[in-house]
């Protein structure tokens, strides 16, 4: 009786895990248009072909790179908004710890999901990052409009201005950090960003 053996690929030589770290930070620094694949194999410490083989093409490493952000460095603001008690208390933490996340000197400095596509002309790429913006606006938007209804927020308040307003400050705390900006200036404009809800 003939038997077979599977083939087995070369096992990887490298850490998984540590790489697409590694691709992380420099998305997130150089935004995805400026990143090269060069820049990247560099970066995480593999040959081209190891990175195809693990990840697939640059736009299918950075679709990692962003669900991995969404569950680390960016899962603040949903934590903050499924974990207080109104709309308006989760608005203000993850305002607050928006300004702390965005000048961490641990990484760089801003939001990946805001900055990283910035003068990016793929419309694939550039396309899913706004669409996950525009659902996390669309989420806060829901949020706020129970919260009118349940009387936490005042009846005349207009939920879908209040969203689009909340994702402006967000995206400018961003680039203001991205500038030079301190956690202190952000905190403040936190809090003025709050004085202005109803």
């Amino acid at each position: 009786m003939a038997t077979t053996t599977a083939k087995r690929g070369r096992p990887r030589s490298f850490d998984r895990e540590a790489a697409l770290e590694q691709a992380l930070r420099l998305f997130w620094e150089r935004g995805y248009e400026a990143t090269s694949v060069a820049d990247l194999t560099t970066a995480m410490g593999i040959r081209p072909p190891s990175l195809y083989a693990a990840f697939g093409d640059k736009g299918a490493l950075f679709g990692e790179v962003v669900d991995r952000y969404r569950e680390s460095h960016g899962a603040y603001a949903t934590r903050a908004l499924a974990e207080e008690p109104t709309a308006r208390a989760g608005v203000a933490r993850m305002l607050r710890e928006a300004a702390a996340m965005a000048t961490d000197p641990d990484h760089p400095w801003g939001c990946l999901l805001i900055s990283s596509t910035v003068n990016c002309t793929s419309p694939e790429v550039t396309g899913a990052v706004r669409e996950l913006r525009n659902a996390n606006v669309r989420a806060l938007e829901s949020l706020i409009r129970a919260d009118v209804a349940a009387g936490h927020e005042p009846a005349g308040t207009d939920p879908a201005a209040l969203a689009q307003f909340t994702a402006a400050v967000v995206q400018g705390m961003s680039q203001r950090a991205r500038d030079g900006a301190t956690r202190a200036e952000l905190e403040r404009v936190a809090a003025d960003a709050m004085r202005i809800w109803p």
